[in-house]
């Protein structure tokens, strides 16, 4: 089967994080300005009320140090030269000569001088982070596929925002590989924040783009990743850094209605179908251990089926929609939009779901988020095409038996029962388990 296609440009979202959206100035100028006269009118009050105006008013050389925290270097300024000469007012006022004036004036002088400078301080650094902050991120969506893509067999779409915070950036990736097995999805979620979670990511991903190619069967990509995270952690581990896990779901699709999965500790997809009843989480077994965690686990990874009828949405997300929040805390009710959302083209899914997101959080994203949104092409499946039936072609290498082109045994990891042999044996849509006429579900286990 060929395998040609040529994608279209990335669905943008327009999500800005609200640390991209915030100026040097927490306030409006004049909202702040009469902050620091209430301050000081609070401070003069109470000097007089003491008797110890002089002391009390003295404070007042703190304002423009509190303004530089969360000011502009204007609102600094304007700050530092109104408690000047407040204080020098203020002192000249009780009977002071202006030797005694000088000394004070010049120490708050002296100290609104130091605030200017620390506010210069924060904002060109705030600055050069911004800058790193949406390097990164341009980084990460210049490495990852541009959506919507189309390949033979499905249509995906997505929405990919990263934060461009330095301490919340994270290791959301996926990709889609036409290989001649069919197509090839990854969708992973690297354990921990910061831009050292992008390193992991970017060895995962340049695994599966590898072995998504190499490999005939589900689980030797899998276990391509495993030994990709694996060597990254010895790499981490004696430089210092701490070890990381990854959560993944590769999946690979072909001309059948079935999908095949390895879940390897992520987030359940879920399906909207087009109707609501139809519209729920996929049920697949276990979900298994993530990535660099399979020396715990006693059982072996598994391939499982699963049904993505023409006409349904498969939904792959990471835990940025989950763990979305509203402004009271509330965690974004995904399952609950399923139902919501069928009958929408799939072709607009995933900008419903980015908007709807947006309204829910205020607007206030907090981690990254990275969904993707597939359905068949339509046309696409039981006896479709050429390689529906016995000995089929290169995009059905998946559930091929060995004297076939990059097939496997259900012996040694095959991916699906019942698959066809070299000699001609029945054909996975002679009713066999997982064959186009019979039902999918169920999962294997690898050698």
């Amino acid at each position: 089967m060929p395998k040609s296609d040529s994608p279209g440009p990335m669905t943008v979202s327009p999500w800005q994080p609200a640390s991209t959206r915030r100026r040097d100035a927490l306030l409006e100028t004049p909202v702040l300005l009469l902050m620091v006269f209430l301050a000081s009118l609070v401070l003069f009050t109470v000097g007089r009320l003491v008797e110890a105006e002089g002391r009390v008013v003295s404070l007042m050389a703190f304002l423009p140090a509190i303004v530089a925290v969360i000011g502009s270097v204007k609102q600094t300024v304007i700050t530092a030269v109104w408690s000047t000469v407040v204080l020098f007012a203020v002192l000249l006022g009780i009977h002071l000569n202006v030797l005694e004036v000088i000394p004070p004036t010049f120490g708050v002088a002296l100290m609104s001088g130091l605030s200017i400078g620390a506010c210069r301080y924060r904002i060109h650094r705030n600055a050069e982070v911004s800058r790193l902050r949406s390097a990164a991120a341009a980084l990460q969506r210049q490495l990852l596929r541009p959506l919507p893509f189309r390949t033979p067999e499905v249509v995906i779409d997505g929405l990919y925002q990263p934060v461009e915070e330095d301490s919340m950036v994270g290791g959301d990736i996926y990709e889609i590989a036409m290989s001649p097995y069919g197509t090839r999805v990854l969708i992973a979620d690297v354990q921990g924040k910061g831009l050292p979670a992008i390193g992991t990511a970017f060895s995962v991903l340049g695994a599966f783009r590898e072995a998504a190619q190499r490999e005939p069967g589900l689980l030797g990509v899998v276990d391509a990743l495993e030994s990709a995270v694996e060597r990254h952690n010895s790499f981490a581990s004696r430089a210092g850094e701490p070890e990381r896990f990854v959560t993944a779901l590769v999946l690979t699709f072909d001309e059948r209605s079935c999908g095949l999965v390895v879940n390897c500790g992520h987030l359940l997809p879920c399906l909207v179908g087009e109707v609501p009843e139809q519209s729920g989480p996929v049920p697949l077994a276990d979900p298994g251990v993530p990535l660099g965690l399979v020396g715990m686990s006693p059982e072996p990874r598994r391939i499982e089926e699963f049904e993505l009828p023409e006409g349904d949405t498969l939904l792959l997300f990471t835990d940025g929609v989950t763990d979305a929040r509203d402004p009271f805390g509330v965690f974004y009710p995904l399952r609950e939009r399923l139902r919501e959302w069928s009958g929408i083209p799939a072709s607009e899914l995933a900008a419903t779901i980015s908007a709807d997101l947006q309204k829910f959080t205020g607007n206030n994203q907090r981690d990254d988020i990275a969904l993707l949104a597939l359905h068949r092409v339509p046309g696409t499946g039981p006896g479709a095409g050429a390689g529906a039936g016995a000995g089929a072609g290169a995009g059905a290498g998946e559930r091929q038996a060995p004297g076939t082109a990059g097939g496997e045994a259900s012996g040694a990891g095959g991916e699906v029962p019942g698959a066809p042999g070299a000699s001609g044996g029945p054909s996975p849509g002679a009713g066999g388990p997982g064959g186009p006429d019979g039902p999918c579900g169920g999962a294997r286990t690898g050698s």
